[in-house]
């Protein structure tokens, strides 16, 4: 089954490095070492789409961020992510998203982008991992100023796996199609005074102005964050399948970083952020800071 597995996985890398060229099922099983046959099988049952399936919303996804820019015309993309004619690439984007691309470019809203994940790594859980050998993190203070944050909640969720299972992870793909303060979405576990009654504490969102006056996704929710100091604790790279071992290098260094040599103390009532586990950067968490004595920060929902 592993074996099946990495066929897959080989056939998921080479479509994305070969995505704006003409992908064929013998190209794909020439990578995946079985038939074409077989890896169309294999693909459908690992992904729950087909390999054109699969292509089409990537590509489709790719077009979507191309066209916020606003800076490509939508025929250029048609014929760049390999649609036969404008017209069929504007059908396909119609069916996807709900809105024609033209409108799209002119005026972006949330939109599910389609995010494909490593079959491989679907067979990994977060499970305890015992941090033998000492690596190194980097701490950094910051100032994250007052602003909006828009949630998707979960129910009961305390991490991400529940809060995947709770709700899916089409939500990261919405999030991805927002513009956010930090340049990308966030994960947070939220304090008590963030939460609603039967909600979760482990939430996916994006953070924006405090004027923001864009649309608010259906069944996402609204919080005001007040300005806070937080520590940032950034690991080092690593291998996308070691991603487990990088964060708990990371929360086990936190966990043990006293604030105090820096004339700080822990700041609670601000959730605590993580961001998008990435290989080349390293783990990134935040904690908030306050120096002590200081009044709490303001907490709004």
């Amino acid at each position: 089954m592993q074996e099946q597995i990495m066929a897959v996985q080989r056939m998921q890398e080479y479509i994305e490095a070969h995505l704006d060229e003409e992908i064929t099922l013998g190209k794909l099983a020439e990578v995946s070492h079985y038939s074409p046959w077989h890896s169309y099988r294999l693909f459908r049952e690992q992904t729950g789409l087909t390999p054109s399936e699969y292509i089409r919303r990537l590509r489709l996804s790719k077009s979507a961020v191309r066209l916020k820019s606003g800076h490509v015309k939508v025929a250029d993309l048609a014929y760049e992510f390999g649609f036969g004619s404008v017209d069929g690439f504007q059908r396909a984007f119609l069916r996807e998203f709900g809105y024609n691309p033209s409108d799209y470019a002119r005026h972006p809203m949330p939109i599910p982008l389609f995010i494909p994940y490593g079959v491989k790594f679907r067979e990994l859980r977060k499970e305890y991992v015992e941090v033998k050998e000492v690596q190194s993190v980097f701490v950094q203070l910051i100032c994250k100023p007052e602003r909006k944050c828009i949630i998707k909640r979960g129910t009961v969720a305390e991490d991400y796996f529940e809060y995947c299972e709770e709700v899916g992870c089409d939500v990261w793909g919405i999030l991805m199609s927002m513009d956010s303060l930090c340049g990308e979405p966030v994960c947070l576990w939220l304090p008590e005074a963030y939460k609603k009654p039967g909600t979760s504490t482990y939430v996916q969102g994006v953070e924006v102005p405090l004027d923001y006056k864009g649309t608010i996704p259906d069944g996402f929710d609204v919080i005001t964050l007040p300005e806070a100091q937080y520590l940032v604790f950034q690991g080092e790279p690593f291998c996308e399948e070691d991603y487990s071992k990088a964060i708990a290098a990371v929360q086990h260094s936190m966990n043990h970083y006293d604030p105090s040599v820096i004339g700080y103390v822990w700041d609670d009532s601000n959730p605590r952020i993580q961001l998008e586990p990435r290989g080349e950067r390293g783990y990134i968490e935040l904690r908030a800071v306050k120096k002590p004595g200081a009044e709490r920060g303001r907490e709004g929902v």
